[in-house]
């Protein structure tokens, strides 16, 4: 992109809803409550012919340093010194309040450039809180509806005023890594062969990694530990992320997408419409990522909600990876990490061997096998299996434990082979799919955890009938 662009003014005048129509998704959570938006969320906007990146913040209050609203104050003036350019929003049916006129000030101290954004002036009676912006000092207002989208030419021409062309509009350069991926051939699929290879680990691929957990677990304190700077709001306060707010970084020279989430409460206690907001939003986060992590408090670890948010992670198909966060505080470590894993076998019996790590995201300690954990599963989360493995395997299994006869007629398993990876799918073929007993296909499971080194990831294998090659084939009539 080839500037950034922050958003700033006072809580609910209309940051987010501007945010979203300019990256043409709905990412910023939007709600008539003031201060819905914490932590300051990137995005790519396009604005008619301009490209650029945008950044969401939370709304300028005046307070304390150390109060919540203060913190959120400091993300918003980090996201300003970060920008090359501000939008400064006033909601044009309330006129200028003190409160714009304390941080217009403050943008002015900053000598960067600001464009005046009149929101809301589709409204009746806006024009006199139009005019009112002039004192501001602060040029020209620019009249917009960011909820209907007017306003929006003006808008594109006042940015470009400010940031000039050549900032606005720089001379299009072929970028070296698409002209190298251009030049690649890619092979075409071919059907699985017996003898074929299994294909190699891209240890250079990016990884899109999840952060999710109950309220309070100290998931943006350990992120922010991970990418060296406070970039995500932390505190005391339970609940204090809402949005989802993706941070990219660099691990062992691997590209790291890695999102921060809003505690998870159980279903019962959510009652308000932006903590529902906010769980759809973490739940559109687990089936984005590869990877997720589901931090537990190690003091008082796998609650009733810990075990639902990991059982949702394999059920939506993702790799999933434990750290036992605040591993700081515990004094009996060697006891207590004993107890960790025997309670992680016993009450997360659907991912044998899965991975857990203790880690302190304070101090860091930890966080660096906790990512070569996430690296190992994704590696299992990806492996493909040849099918003449898998049908040797079959083989042994089945005459070391026959699956069962049924009403008499015994079952019989012909062949199998892998369907897909991400999780590993699998399919059997087989006489009578629909009376084979879930114990034989847990049987089956659990052998294909231990043998292939599966550990950790949901496992998906199905069963169908194979085609009776006595069965006269259906002929297709011609008229």
């Amino acid at each position: 992109m080839s500037f950034t662009v922050a958003i700033v003014g006072r809580p609910n005048v209309g940051k987010s809803t501007l945010f979203n129509r300019l990256v043409g998704k709905k990412l910023a959570l939007v709600d008539d409550t003031p201060g819905v938006t914490r932590d300051r969320r990137p995005g790519d906007a396009r604005l008619i012919d301009l490209e650029f990146t945008i950044i969401d913040t939370a709304g300028l209050e005046e307070s304390g340093a150390e109060t919540l609203e203060g913190r959120m104050r400091g993300m918003t003036e980090a996201a300003i010194d970060e920008a090359d350019l501000t939008l400064f929003l006033i909601d044009a049916k309330v006129g200028v309040t003190p409160v714009d006129a304390a941080f217009g000030e403050i943008l002015r101290r900053k000598a960067k450039p600001v464009v005046l954004v009149a929101n809301k002036s589709e409204a009746r009676g806006s024009d006199a809180g139009f005019l009112d912006a002039y004192n501001l000092g602060l040029g020209d207002p620019c009249p917009i509806s960011a909820e209907h989208g007017e306003g929006m030419l003006d808008l594109r021409d006042a940015i470009v005023e400010k940031i000039g062309e050549d900032r606005a509009f720089p001379e299009d350069v072929e970028d070296e890594d698409d002209q190298a991926i251009a030049n690649v051939d890619v092979p075409l699929d071919t059907d699985d062969d017996e003898d074929a290879p299994e294909p190699a680990y891209d240890e250079t691929k990016s990884l899109r990694v999840a952060v999710v957990g109950r309220p309070n677990a100290g998931k943006s304190t350990m992120i922010n530990r991970f990418v060296g700077y406070e970039r995500l709001l932390t505190g005391p306060e339970a609940g204090i992320t809402r949005d989802s707010i993706s941070v990219e970084w660099d691990w062992r020279g691997r590209r790291i997408k890695m999102f921060d989430t809003a505690g998870m409460r159980r279903k019962a206690r959510v009652q308000e419409k932006l903590e529902k907001l906010s769980v759809a939003d973490a739940l559109r986060a687990i089936r984005f990522a590869e990877v997720v992590i589901v931090v537990l408090d190690a003091a008082i670890p796998f609650e009733k909600q810990d075990l639902q948010i990991a059982d949702l992670v394999l059920r939506e198909g993702r790799a999933l990876v434990l750290a036992f966060n605040k591993w700081d505080a515990i004094e009996d470590r060697q006891e207590t990490l004993a107890k960790l894993r025997e309670m992680t076998e016993r009450l997360l019996p659907q991912a044998r061997g899965i991975r857990a790590v203790p880690v302190a995201g304070k101090t860091g300690e930890g966080l660096d096998k906790l990512m070569q954990a996430v690296v190992d599963t994704h590696k299992v989360w990806n492996v493909r299996i040849s099918t003449a493995k898998l049908n040797r395997w079959l083989e042994q299994v089945t005459a070391q434990h026959p699956p069962p006869a049924v009403a008499g007629r015994r079952l019989k398993l012909k062949y199998m082979t892998q369907i897909k990876a991400r999780p590993p799918g699998f399919i059997v073929s087989c006489t009578r799919p629909d009376a084979l007993p879930a114990s034989y296909t847990r049987y089956l499971t659990n052998q294909l955890r231990v043998d292939f080194n599966l550990p950790g990831v949901p496992i998906r294998l199905s069963f169908r009938k194979s085609d009776n090659p006595f069965a006269p084939k259906k002929t297709r009539k011609i008229y």
